[in-house]
């Protein structure tokens, strides 16, 4: 695995000139749940914590209503530095960070990884081959599960997202409910 330190100090890209703090994964690290998210909002980046800001209240409903608590998950960005103005990553930037990412799931070895909306699902589809989808396809791989050979990978909505879309709390809530039957399933 990466140190903190080797984070902190990474200038694999343009982003180490406008981020507080390189945000490393948490959580448990025997963990069969790995959240993958887009990258630290603001707060995150302040505070060096994952989900702490609007979505990450809403992380903690979807994990509360599913009894899924953070302690028993690993969290962790695809981009591990705050993306200015919230834009969306570029390509560079995810694959100049995704070593970081990848060593993560060597290290946590999940049971199951669940990318949080379009950019995670994107990497982690053509990282173990699956085939390309665009955005507007998107909508179609949340809550379905895409085995792998040591891992099954299961797309839902960012939380943040939801905070825009309220018409997709219920789905969410559905899907993260599933989240609790996989884990429970050997």
């Amino acid at each position: 695995m990466y140190s903190k330190n080797e984070l902190q100090n990474c200038k694999l890209c343009e982003l180490y000139k406008t981020r507080l703090s390189a945000l490393a994964g948490e959580g448990d690290k025997n963990a069969n749940i790995m959240l993958i998210a887009q990258a630290p909002g603001e707060l995150e980046d302040i505070e060096n914590k994952m989900f702490i800001g609007p979505s990450g209240k809403m992380l903690d409903k979807l994990l509360k209503q599913s009894q899924i608590s953070k302690e028993e998950i690993y969290m962790t960005n695809l981009i591990k530095c705050n993306l200015p103005q919230n834009r969306r990553p570029k390509q560079r930037e995810i694959k100049a960070c995704s070593k970081y990412l990848d060593l993560e799931i060597s290290e946590i070895a999940p049971k199951i990884i669940v990318p949080l909306g379009y950019y995670a699902t994107k990497y982690m589809f053509e990282r173990d081959g699956f085939e390309k989808f665009s955005k507007k396809e998107f909508p179609e791989l949340i809550g379905k599960i895409f085995i792998v050979e040591n891992y099954k990978i299961f797309p839902l909505s960012h939380p943040a997202s939801l905070l825009y879309h309220n018409e997709f709390i219920d789905r969410a809530y559905e899907n993260f409910s599933k989240l609790k039957e996989l884990k429970e399933l050997k």
